[in-house]
């Protein structure tokens, strides 16, 4: 493979122009990097270990991001205050999905809890979550009837995690599963940083019939260290109009509705 003029051709010249393109681009491919810098793809693996090695990025399947896009989970206070107008018309827009009567299924989380908030009273529902604040505050209402999954509760988060509720929530059969996510990266899946809520997540992904992700436009594109889902799982995604053109084709492309409030 030829060299192509003004290309780097040292490995320090790489890496500097490496590091420039995932914090530019949030994102490198070795297939991209290799035909860029007319070197082998191999060459290219050995530069993002030693990146990596020095801190300047995280390898994942297929590349590398810069370590400023992996992001620490924010605690539910936090997150409260976070995006919270893409959040109440992301709610707004899922009540379509919300069936008139059944089973629903809320993953914990302030974009479903949002959603929980706007639940329309007459309707014939029963909500299964795993989610504390959103168990409270269905709790009092007379026409839903609300179940919380057991297990261990984190405190960052408020939701029972673990086998306990997995198990739980494994043998239900619910029209929607409502759920949330930390990160999505349309080539790899939606991602969590933690285990114990990641094995929650995929049961609740394994009962549903129709299954619709809540998130705001901010998850995409952010790296975790838990992959629970792919986006061929999902059925529908709806965030709000942050997202980009390019970002939705992708998304579609992959087979998935997107649903922009």
């Amino acid at each position: 493979m030829m060299q192509e003029q003004g290309q780097p051709r040292y490995a320090e010249e790489r890496h500097r122009r490496i590091v420039e393109l995932a914090r530019g681009g949030g994102r490198v491919e070795v297939t991209a990097l290799a035909s860029s810098f007319g070197v082998s793809p191999e060459t290219v693996r050995r530069d993002l270990a030693a990146l990596e090695r020095q801190g300047a990025l995280r390898r994942t399947h297929g590349g590398a991001v810069p370590v400023e896009r992996l992001w620490f989970e924010p605690e539910v206070a936090e997150r409260l205050v976070t995006m919270p107008e893409e959040k109440a018309r992301i709610a707004r827009a899922a009540l379509r999905f919300v069936p008139d009567s059944g089973v629903i299924l809320l993953d914990a989380g302030t974009t479903t809890g949002a959603l929980a908030e706007l639940l329309p009273a007459g309707r014939d529902l029963t909500v299964v979550t795993n989610g504390l604040p959103i168990a409270s505050s269905l709790a009092a209402s007379p026409s839903i009837t609300v179940y919380l999954a057991g297990g261990r509760v984190r405190g960052r988060t408020l939701a029972a995690v673990d086998d306990f509720a997995a198990r739980f929530i494994e043998d239900l059969a619910p029209e929607v599963t409502f759920i949330g996510t930390n990160g999505v990266i349309a080539g790899r899946g939606l991602m969590t940083p933690d285990p114990a809520e990641a094995t929650v997540k995929r049961a609740m992904i394994r009962s549903g019939r129709q299954v619709v992700l809540l998130a705001d436009h901010t998850k995409f594109g952010r790296e975790h260290f838990v992959r629970f889902a792919g986006i061929d799982d999902i059925d529908v995604i709806v965030t709000d109009s942050g997202l980009g053109d390019d970002a939705v084709r992708e998304l579609e492309a992959a087979g998935v509705e997107v649903v922009r409030a």
